[in-house]
């Protein structure tokens, strides 16, 4: 069977995308140079059914890009709960809060601009569900920031920890991104205060779980 089969066998047959998500995503790919950068239909539902299940109060999301992940992090939390979402590149600060504007859902979303090695050590907060999707190359320094920050039982989620395939081939000395991802994948997999397991969807999410 065709993966492209397989996969649209899947899309059809698990909850139906939101009306403002596919609008928010033809609007990335219609305005936006890497719209393949949205974490899309399914991973968009898995992250809301993995809010339905631990029910965080407390999110930190690394990386809002078009904030299609936020949103479906917001769907499947709790009414009272709070999400802190980082973005890089203040060139998207209006396509988010346009999409953001559209719905109940922004009430939750705390946006913040700029560089997250800068602004995670000033959130006070211990959360419940950390959401990694940002610059590769530093994945790492990610996870040590907010290791301290999220509490026992809590997960850490990490994107695009497959790369493309890209984790099984010797990297070039200037490809910093896949670099980035193989020292992460080898960094969890060695850190004994957690469980992880690497799910290979879409471009592979790492869970963690801190013990």
């Amino acid at each position: 069977m065709d993966n492209n089969d397989l996969e649209q066998y899947i899309l059809n047959h698990i909850d139906e995308e939101p009306t403002l998500l596919k609008s928010l995503c033809r609007d990335a790919h219609v305005n936006l140079l890497r719209p393949r950068m949205i974490s899309g239909h399914l991973q968009g539902r898995i992250l809301k059914m993995f809010c339905r299940m631990i029910r965080p109060k407390h999110i930190l999301e690394i990386g809002t890009y078009t904030a299609y992940a936020t949103l479906c992090l917001a769907e499947g939390a709790d009414e009272d709960a709070v999400i802190h979402t980082i973005e890089v590149n203040d060139e998207l600060e209006d396509f988010i809060m346009r999409h953001l504007h559209e719905t109940k859902l922004k009430e939750k979303i705390h946006l913040h601009i700029g560089d997250a090695t800068q602004i995670i050590p000033n959130l006070n907060c211990t959360f419940d569900l950390v959401f990694i999707d940002a610059d590769k190359r530093d994945y790492i320094e990610y996870y040590n920031l907010v290791f301290d920050k999220i509490r026992p039982g809590g997960l850490i989620i990490a994107d695009n920890t497959l790369w493309s395939g890209k984790v099984l081939e010797e990297a070039h000395h200037t490809d910093k991104q896949t670099i980035g991802i193989q020292e992460f994948n080898e960094y969890v997999a060695k850190d004994t205060r957690v469980e992880k397991v690497i799910v290979p969807i879409r471009d592979g999410l790492t869970l963690i779980w801190k013990k």
